[in-house]
């Protein structure tokens, strides 16, 4: 089919805010829609109100609505823009639900505008629950035995019908399985109901027979107008059903079916998405129970969704704007592939030779006291993407991105339970089995940790899976594989192996594995109480990367390519793998560097999305890319999620998905040969990598590479950072503090408070988002915070003076080294005491004296050029009775 002339404008909605179940992907499948269907020519009107995502640059798209995502505002600017078709599948539910709204009032039909790549029949028979189990029977398609309610009393008259509990409840036409659970007994079927006809678009859920212990598998499908169809990619979840799929520990491709279960389930989501006519990408999702061969269809998301932004990057194939251009008439077999050039079309399925692994990331390092438990409504804020030749490679990989809690598997102990002051005496006391147990059983964040060491403590296969729920034995398997090799290593540091020692096969053994340097460091050590962070020299992380140098022991670096070089790839998408130890000795550079006269500059990502560190920084990344390359230099990026923009495989001159740590960003750095590297754009992140990497500098510099940390030194952003340095910088340049105090042991918090006096801002040094920052008033609260405070020498508390009554602005600003330049003043409207990313803003300041912003403007210009500052940076101010102080800064 040619593509459609009759279109000329097309608008496009984007999915608003990042919520739970709703975040960066939306960003990226937007983005990617624009730039397709521009360079296609047609004329693109964007709606979206999310000030922090690249989709609303100017340059995305001919004109852009910074407004509301509301049925009706989004009315009022069609009716002004006159568009011929409007695309939705690529702003989540959010568009979905708009776009469903305007159709069923008339709206569209109204003002001539045609719903384009999913129709509106499709779109309610995949999201009406009770539409969806007719459509399914009807092609004889297995269903879980369901009722559809849109009350109270028809749910607690559908148990006695589905035979009684656990039950499943599901609302209709939400996202991120919002308001929905599993029912154990009436309470809990009346709260969950209750929550899921409130949050449903159409007042609807369904009550479902639970399937809890089966497997479930994903299948993410591309259809286009002429019914080519194809499986872009299959995923397998490690936790069995019960866990919302962006709740779980994704594997793709799948590990566990036979051919012929994959056959049948893969002919089921392709008789289900023609049956439903979409035309573009869709997710459809399956349970398996192994034992017996059945599956039962689970659903369809008849758009865009997180799976497809983690199916694309694993894949490297380009859902959202094949999904686009599509939708405008063209056919699968006409659209060449983008990472293979002219070598095959997008009719060609993508074939992987390699495992990828998504680990969930959750809020609870913010939110101790939350319930951790995760079922099928979500609750993580985003998520991680490794890369290895096999699942144990990947894994650890995955867990080594997700910066949270440890940066490896450690043997769990009490101190892994709660926080607080006594957490070094409990570092001593292991998990009680009991406990252990219960997060075996119980799903939560601590799942994964707690399977690796029930096999670290000799737990048989049978007893995990049990324990579990029913995690399928393959996976079960691989934990045992990792917990042996781990035990091997740790054995040998108890007979004495020391690190210069390793010898170059056990060396390979354990990177082949996909242990890291620091997990080999600690694991030789016996992983002792005190932690990673306090190994001495010649036995630490270094010490590891040293040797394994001296072995001449590097990564190589994999192309992801959709094809398993079956046909020669043009996009430089990439990953770092050991080849299950047989990587081939020494750097393996990138071909060609010695010819080339560019510039490479590296930019470090901002990795998985948490609260404090969102899309926004994402953002940054894209745009310093993009003015790295117009500079005319070689642009590489380095990150690990899957939802956003800057790990596009277009977006940089070559992306490298790996972990965001010393050890892997040296290896890039050496194989790059890179002349600088950029820190700044990739949030806290990042900026933790300053110090660890100028450390690094002389022992890379010895192997060859002549790096420059662009931008701020490593140096100023501690002075910024560290709040000793930082009160001795304000005292020489004559900028005022609130009294403050730091503290690195339980008896110098309390002590601090009492000198400074209540009220007390307490937080602690190095983190992102205010997180662990409290307002204290007494000595009640003060022992509650220390309760739950983690303290370290390196990252100590820090203890203010609380300015009650004060006005709080944010400043952002840029400093060539020499000249600043304040581009933004906010004023907050609450009072000082509410984080900044908490507040509500506005610009210019409404309540600030002109004297008072004058001072502001000039202390922001003494410490950008005193600090050093090359680039951009935050300054916090409080005013109170228009007297100036300068809370923090973030350079």
């Amino acid at each position: 089919m040619p593509r459609r002339d009759d279109i000329n404008k097309v608008v496009i909605l984007g999915s608003g805010p990042i919520r739970i179940g709703q975040a960066a992907e939306f960003d990226f499948s937007g983005s990617q829609a624009c730039r397709a269907l521009r360079a296609d020519g047609y004329e693109v009107v964007l709606i979206n109100s999310n000030p922090a995502t690249i989709q609303n640059d100017p340059e995305m798209a001919d004109r852009i609505y910074i407004e509301p995502l509301l049925p009706d505002v989004v009315k009022r600017i069609m009716e002004v823009e006159k568009p011929d078709a409007l695309l939705a599948g690529m702003g989540g539910q959010t568009a979905l639900n708009i776009a469903t709204a305007l159709a069923h009032d008339g709206s569209l039909d109204e003002l001539g505008v045609e719903l384009i790549g999913c129709n509106l029949a499709a779109i309610d028979e995949a999201e009406d629950r009770d539409l969806f189990k007719k459509v399914c029977e009807e092609i004889d398609l297995p269903v879980c035995k369901a009722i559809a309610c849109d009350s109270i009393e028809q749910v607690l008259d559908s148990v006695d019908k589905l035979g009684g509990f656990p039950l499943l409840i599901r609302p209709a036409f939400t996202l991120g399985g919002l308001g929905g659970g599993t029912a154990h007994n009436t309470g809990e079927l009346v709260e969950i109901a209750s929550q899921g006809i409130l949050h449903s678009a159409i007042g609807q859920v369904l009550i479902e027979e639970s399937i809890l212990g089966w497997q479930e598998h994903e299948y993410e499908v591309m259809r286009d107008g002429a019914d080519n169809s194809i499986i872009v990619c299959t995923m397998e979840n490690l936790d069995p059903m019960g866990v919302h799929t962006g709740e779980s520990v994704v594997v793709a491709p799948q590990q566990t079916l036979s051919d012929r279960d994959h056959q049948m389930l893969r002919d089921a989501a392709l008789k289900l998405i023609r049956r439903l006519n979409i035309k573009g990408g869709c997710n459809v999702q399956f349970a398996v129970e192994q034992s017996t061969g059945e599956y039962r269809v689970i659903e369809v998301n008849p758009r865009v969704s997180r799976s497809s932004a983690l199916a694309s990057k694993a894949t490297g194939y380009p859902i959202a704007r094949m999904a686009a251009l599509i939708a405008v008439g063209y056919t699968l077999d006409e659209l060449p592939n983008p990472i293979t050039g002219e070598g095959t079309t997008a009719a060609f399925e993508p074939t992987l030779d390699y495992c990828v692994v998504k680990i969930p990331r959750w809020p609870f390092d913010k939110f101790r006291t939350a319930d951790r438990t995760i079922g099928t409504s979500m609750k993580s804020t985003g998520e991680v993407m490794a890369i290895g030749r096999c699942f144990e490679e990947a894994f650890l990989k995955a867990w080594a991105s997700l910066e949270y809690g440890q940066p490896h598997p450690r043997p769990l102990t009490m101190a892994d339970a709660s926080g607080g002051e006594s957490m070094d005496e409990r570092a001593f006391e292991p998990l009680p089995e009991a406990l252990l147990e219960d997060w075996l059983r119980i799903p939560s964040d601590r799942r994964m940790g707690a399977l690796f060491e029930a096999f670290r403590r000799g737990y048989s296969i049978e007893d995990v899976r049990d324990m579990s729920g029913g995690v399928t034995r393959w996976f079960l398997h691989r934990f045992e594989n990792m917990a042996a090799i781990e035990t091997e290593i740790r054995a040998a540091g108890e007979i004495g192996l020391s690190i210069s020692e390793i010898p170059d096969s056990e060396m390979r053994l354990w990177k082949g594995a996909g242990f890291t340097d620091l997990h080999i460091a600690d694991a030789l050590a016996g992983f002792p109480e005190s932690g990673y962070k306090m190994l001495p020299e010649g036995m630490n992380e270094a010490a590891v990367t040293h040797r394994r140098h001296e072995l001449g022991i590097h990564p190589v670096f994999r192309m992801v390519d959709s094809c398993a070089a079956e046909f020669a790839a043009v996009t430089p998408y990439y990953y770092a793998t050991y080849e299950g130890g047989a990587a081939p000795v020494g750097v393996d550079y990138v071909p060609g560097l010695d010819e080339s006269l560019k510039q490479i500059i590296v930019v470090i990502g901002s990795g998985p999305i948490r609260i404090g560190q969102g899309i926004e920084f994402d953002y940054g990344c894209v745009h310093a890319v993009g003015a790295i390359r117009d500079l005319g230099h070689e642009a590489i990026i380095i990150n690990n999620n899957p939802e956003t923009v800057s790990t596009d495989f277009d977006t940089s001159d070559r992306l490298y998905f790996d972990p965001l740590t010393l050890e892997f960003v040296s290896e890039v750095l050496l194989r790059e040969r890179a002349h600088g590297i950029l820190l700044q754009f990739g949030g806290q992140t990042a900026i933790n990598l300053a110090l660890p990497l100028a450390g690094n500098m002389p022992h890379l510099s010895s192997m060859g590479l002549h790096l420059v940390m662009e931008g701020t030194s490593p140096d100023a952003v501690d002075e910024a950072s560290d709040r000793e340095r930082f009160e001795a910088f304000a005292a020489r340049n004559g900028l005022r503090m609130p009294r403050g105090s730091t503290a690195t042991t339980p008896e110098e918090v309390r002590r601090a408070v009492h000198e400074i006096g209540y009220p007390v801002l307490i937080r602690p040094s190095y983190v992102l988002g205010g997180r662990g920052m409290e307002i204290l008033s007494n000595d009640k609260q003060l022992d509650a915070y220390m309760g739950e405070a983690y303290l370290a020498p390196d990252r100590p508390l820090l203890i203010d003076e609380y300015l009650g009554n004060a006005i709080e602005l944010d400043v952002d600003a840029v400093c060539d080294g020499d000249e600043v330049l304040v581009g933004a003043i906010m004023e907050h409207l609450e009072e000082a005491g509410i984080h900044s990313g908490d507040s509500t803003c506005f610009i210019p300041p409404q309540n600030i004296a002109e004297h008072v912003l004058a001072e502001v403007e000039d202390w922001t210009k003494r410490i950008g050029v005193e600090l050093g500052i090359r680039g951009c940076f935050n300054i916090q101010y409080a005013i109170r009775d228009e007297v100036l102080y300068v809370l923090e800064v973030n350079p």
